[in-house]
């Protein structure tokens, strides 16, 4: 990847990050431990599905990617809330927080498609 490429994707590598990040923060914050159900597998889940869209998204940006992109990132607002973890303070805000970020971005790349002519601009 050159340098150029990489000014136009950086957001889908920050995207990927997002998931790793996703799939990892139940071990970083101890909730696989307890084995505590939704709190680990609402993440980890999403998080796996975040990672498969951004990967695609990088080899071939299609706007539907996108819009699945911002679709997880609602889901990941409203996991704790609808799956009953809102309780788990720390688990609850990584979600929130999480989801906000990927729905922002997803966001913006949608922005960028709709408004360059279907490509996303450097």
């Amino acid at each position: 990847m050159n340098a150029m490429q990489f000014k136009t994707h950086w957001r889908d590598w920050l995207m990927l990050l997002f998931g790793v990040w996703l799939v990892v923060s139940p071990f970083v914050f101890g909730h696989a431990e307890s084995g505590a159900g939704m709190v680990l597998w609402a993440p980890v889940l999403l998080g796996v599905a975040v990672i498969v869209f951004a990967i695609a998204v990088l080899r071939k940006t299609q706007v539907w990617e996108e819009w699945i992109l911002f679709a997880l990132g609602v889901a990941l607002v409203a996991a704790p809330f609808l799956l009953g973890y809102a309780g788990v303070t720390l688990a609850m805000w990584n979600s929130v927080i999480m989801g906000l970020l990927v729905g922002a971005d997803a966001a913006w790349s949608l922005f960028e498609l709709t408004h360059h002519g279907g490509k996303k601009a450097a």
